[in-house]
């Protein structure tokens, strides 16, 4: 049963595709899908009952302020793929319609996210991209493959919370039924959060602490750079993860934004299998991107936070100009043909004369959202549930 569970959650990876040992089956379990709101879960011989089974129920609508239970089913299994199309795919709506998903009959949900973050759009702003974890081959549907166990149950929930009807749901949820679990195997759980202004030098905790032991699978993020910054580089902060009572410094730090997600020297539009950046708008001053950490496990034992500094950076005359200008911004370090300089351990104004030219990093204050997934040997967790509306989709 172990060793079929680890084949199932993919964790053995050849030329970038899930290894699979597709000539054999399991043992004891069963296949279900479900295809339409008729046959919810998936209960044999009960799919196409309705109009003579010629596409009698194909979808439904969801009324504003309506909720829909997609599935609910007892005892173990594992959740291998979920597939949704609708018709209005605005990021308004993509951050209104709400996705839940409960495990072993607990009361609050281990994943409580807007449905288009979800899909790993860090803005909500739907296009074509191919990832390991989730796909939309052409802009008008939402692929997700992570599996996702259950010992006692599973129940998969779907709300309009916009002010507009929704005509049409289509989805598919593929799941197996087990006669049992593998001990080891940890629930998945996905979390979203948003810090639209903050003080200087305030990381965005897009993870805040979760306890318990677990692995972190990845994130995908949103920023709406403030134009306040002008054409100046937003995306300077390192990543910081704090694992297993890491306080006030984290055993993982990185480089900088672009760096973590896999590229360098600034960022554009790019989808790869492990990391990409879906939205890359100079104009807008709007990105997104995600990364995912499947070749390179980040396991905890504890507990587990991760954050990112709200860091950017520009040449000297152009920070300079901001700060004449009293754009909220503090110098943190300066590289220039001298050498580099620690501004926070070695002071200097930046208006004196022979402050060194060069490429100046600075705290500065932009619109962040994420969400986070990881697996947690808990099929809930501590932390907040998903904010109301109106704070998702502000502008």
């Amino acid at each position: 049963m172990r060793k079929y569970f680890v084949l199932v959650l993919g964790l053995l990876l050849i030329k970038g595709t899930f290894a699979q040992n597709l000539y054999t089956l399991p043992e004891n379990f069963k296949s279900s899908t479900i295809s339409s709101f008729e046959n919810l879960n998936g209960i044999k011989g009960e799919g196409g009952k309705t109009n003579h089974s010629a596409k009698g129920n194909a979808f439904e609508g969801l009324k504003s302020g309506q909720s829909k239970t997609l599935l609910e089913v007892e005892g173990p299994g594992i959740i291998q793929r979920m597939w949704f199309t609708v018709r209005d795919r605005s990021p308004e709506m993509m951050r209104s319609i709400r996705l839940r998903m409960y495990w072993d009959g607990e009361s609050k949900a281990a994943v409580d996210v807007p449905f288009g973050d979800f899909f790993a759009y860090g803005l909500s702003q739907v296009v074509k991209f191919e990832s390991a974890l989730f796909s939309n081959p052409e802009g008008r549907s939402f692929n997700c493959m992570i599996p996702m166990p259950f010992r006692n149950g599973a129940k998969v929930v779907i709300t309009n919370e916009s002010a507009r009807d929704i005509p049409e749901i289509f989805f598919d949820i593929d799941f197996m039924s087990l006669d049992e679990l593998a001990n080891d195997a940890l629930y998945f759980h996905a979390f979203w959060t948003r810090q639209k202004t903050s003080g200087l030098g305030i990381d965005f905790e897009f993870l805040p602490e979760i306890e318990g032991e677990g692995r972190f699978l990845g994130v995908n993020m949103g920023v709406n750079a403030d134009p306040a910054y002008g054409n100046t580089w937003w995306g300077e902060g390192e990543v910081k993860m704090y694992i297993d009572n890491d306080r006030e410094f984290p055993t993982v730090n990185g480089t900088g934004t672009e760096d973590y997600i896999g590229t360098a020297w600034g960022l554009g539009q790019f989808t790869n299998l492990y990391q990409g950046c879906t939205v890359a708008n100079d104009s807008t001053k709007q990105y997104a991107f995600y990364r995912f950490h499947i070749p390179d496990i980040i396991g905890f034992h504890q507990n587990f936070r991760a954050s990112i500094q709200q860091i950017g950076g520009g040449m000297l005359n152009d920070v300079r100009n901001l700060q004449k200008n009293d754009v909220q911004l503090e110098p943190v370090t300066v590289a220039s043909l001298n050498g580099f300089r620690r501004l926070l351990d070695n002071p200097k104004d930046i208006f004196d004369e022979d402050f060194p030219f060069g490429w100046v990093n600075f705290y500065r204050i932009d619109d962040y959202s994420a969400t986070s997934y990881f697996y947690l040997n808990k099929p809930s967790s501590r932390l907040t549930e998903l904010p109301e509306v109106l704070e998702r989709i502000e502008n």
